[in-house]
């Protein structure tokens, strides 16, 4: 996206108090953060070089002058990356595919002890298997609406379904900005932007140009028919579908979360018992 660069550059060196980067606090500022002449004067390049560069009018930026910039704007790994791939975007740009193999939706039906659920390109829900399906509820939403950006910031029961909402929300949007920065042409990916905007908690965290991996953590839930779930969950890429995540849902045994997905699984195989003719994967 047009300016991403330059934005997500103003809002790292935004979050960094002069002081951590050893420079004199003293003095009225009318920017929060590091002004652009203190990263020049770190990073050591030209005040206008830098300039330039925030405003994306440098071609081939050295790896070392990167790698000065992320030091002074104290960037991660995921940051890092992210950088890179504004100033030198990937030559192909087709949108990704959002196909689930076969094989991927046998992996789903036999992993029935753990509620797991493919998400692909835009964060849109691909495949799940029966338990993720008992908790989310992904066949009974309308095909445009299985997108777990769409549920966490439009649907009307997403703020009292997780209990963590803003911790869901950061996550989300960090997330998708990380895909924009992977995909910045994706055709479809500027009018789910748009769509989500509509929120206004959305288009604050959007502008703060967040970026993460979407690894594992917790999910604290609110079910209407379940109760309180606390969830641990792992997410795993495929081999050879950069784009497709498989994120899979774990509770101790022991705790009320595992005794409740315990039920869930004994009801579920009760009912392949009694038809054994039904899929239980679903697809979007």
């Amino acid at each position: 996206m047009d300016g991403d660069l330059g934005r997500f550059l103003r809002s790292r060196r935004a979050r960094i108090r002069p002081e951590d980067a050893g420079l004199p606090a003293n003095g009225r500022r009318r920017v929060s953060g590091l002004r652009r002449e203190e990263v020049a004067l770190l990073a050591g390049v030209s005040v206008e070089y830098y300039i330039r560069l925030e405003q994306q009018r440098v071609r081939n930026v050295s790896d070392e002058v990167l790698d000065s910039v992320a030091r002074v704007l104290r960037m991660d790994g995921t940051e890092r990356a992210h950088l890179r791939r504004l100033l030198r975007p990937p030559d192909d740009q087709r949108a990704p595919l959002a196909h689930v193999r076969p094989g991927v939706r046998m992996l789903l039906d036999a992993a029935d002890s753990l509620p797991a659920c493919v998400i692909g390109p835009r964060m849109d829900v691909l495949a799940w298997n029966a338990l993720s399906d008992r908790i989310n509820g992904f066949s009974a939403m309308p095909a445009g609406e299985r997108n777990m950006a769409r549920q966490t910031f439009l649907s009307p029961r997403a703020r009292s379904f997780y209990r963590d909402w803003p911790a869901v929300a950061a996550e989300t949007i960090a997330h998708l900005r990380l895909y924009a920065g992977r995909h910045p042409d994706d055709p479809l990916l500027g009018p789910l932007v748009a769509d989500l905007s509509a929120d206004p908690d959305f288009a604050r965290l959007w502008e703060e140009h967040r970026v993460a991996e979407k690894t594992f953590g917790v999910k604290l839930l609110r079910h209407p028919e379940l109760g309180d779930l606390d969830f641990a969950y792992e997410t795993l890429a495929l081999p050879g579908e950069p784009d497709l995540l498989v994120v899979m849902y774990t509770a101790d045994p022991a705790s009320s979360t595992g005794r409740t997905l315990e039920r869930l699984r004994q009801a579920h195989r009760g009912d392949l018992h009694d038809e054994p003719g039904v899929r239980v994967t679903a697809a979007g």
